[in-house]
This record gives C-alpha cells, structure tokens and sequence, in this order.
C-alpha cells in the first residue's frame, strides 16, 4: 500500500495517507492508457465539416456549348470541380469520430494514470483547501507553497470557493471525482486531491 504526505495549504507536511492498492497501485496498462486518450480526443471532435460535391451545387442543369465545334475543352456542367464556383471532388460529409471504450476498460485506465502519477511522485494530497471568499491571489499562493505551476486540481463538489478561485489561473484545471479523467491526468504535471477526494475516489473505483 503506498504512502504519501499529506500537506496543508501553507505547503508544510501535516501528515501522511495510505493509498488503496486496487486504485493507486495498480499495474500500468499503457495499452489502455493511450486507447483511452484517444477515445477522448476523438469523441470530442464535432465531425461536422462539409461541403458540396456537384450534385449537390446549385446550378449548372445545361451544357455549356456544345459537345464539338467550338475549339474549346469538351464540358457537360458549370458546375463540374475545375468550373468556379463548382463542387469538391471529394467534399467532406458529417462523419461520427467516436471511438467506444466498454466500462471495465474505462476504469482500468483511469486507475493506469492515477498508479502512474502516484509512482511518478506526481501526486499530492491537500488536507482541505477551504476559502472564505472567492480569491485567484490565495489559490496561487497555494500552488507557490506546493512549488507547482502546471497541475490538475480535484476538488470536492461543492468547494466551489476554491474552484472559481483557480479558473483564471493559466495552466491549472478543477475537476471533481466523477469527472477526472485520463487525458487530464496525464496532461497536466501534478494532480493534487484533498483527502475527502481521495476517499471518495477509493470508494467509486476500489
């Protein structure tokens, strides 16, 4: 069962925590991890570029001129790819990018990232971070005190002081338990949780 420290707000260490195994310990599937990032950018893709081919252009219903004769290139429409104006060869059509992940797999590469940032030492554990008023100033000192810039921030439901606290900090992201993911996990340099998130994250994912 791996241990970590446990710091205050003020960055000195109050304590340490014990870590379920089944979450934070588990062994690295990389095969997950990277099915997992990409499903994520890939569901997130819109998927709605498109354009016209020239059966969908308007215009152009007669020949131009007629088939010989006339010195010029032979043509059956104004609205052929090399006319102006004309449609696209291959024009993109709306197109759904998703990339499904079952259940299991899902978990099993949540649980990838957390072992990965908790044997990194990139994962630290926050007794409280509770603010009497919403302050971007006292939120920066706290990642001053941790000596961390770049990180992911998961928060307790309804801490939402401390949450709007970080939202015009560059390079720092809130989430809470149910909507952490791979992606950011892995994206940002540190994930910091309370221990009432930590708690919370054993009980859903042990």
């Amino acid at each position: 069962m791996a241990t970590v420290s446990v710091y205050n707000i003020e960055g000195k260490e109050v304590g340490t925590i014990d870590l379920n195994d089944s979450v934070f310990g588990v062994e690295v599937n990389d095969h997950l991890v990277h099915k997992a990032v990409v499903s994520q950018l890939a569901n997130n893709r819109q998927g709605t570029q498109k354009a016209k081919t020239r059966s969908e252009v308007s215009g152009g219903g007669r020949k131009p001129w007629r088939q010989k004769g006339t010195g010029h290139a032979r043509q059956g429409s104004t609205r052929a790819p090399q006319w102006t104006g004309g449609g696209v060869v291959f024009a993109p059509v709306p197109r759904d990018y998703s990339v499904k992940m079952n259940k299991k797999e899902k978990r099993a590469a949540l649980k990838s990232a957390l072992s990965s940032r908790v044997e990194e030492k990139k994962f630290i554990v926050i007794d409280e971070i509770n603010f009497d008023e919403i302050k971007t100033k006292k939120f920066q000192s706290v990642l001053d005190n941790l000596k961390i810039n770049k990180a992911l921030v998961v928060l307790e439901d309804d801490n939402k002081n401390a949450e709007f606290s970080a939202r015009n900090i560059p390079d720092v992201k809130t989430a809470h338990t149910n909507t952490i993911n791979v992606y950011d996990i892995l994206k940002y340099n540190t994930v910091i949780a309370t221990k009432a998130v930590v708690a919370a994250i054993e009980e859903v994912y042990a």
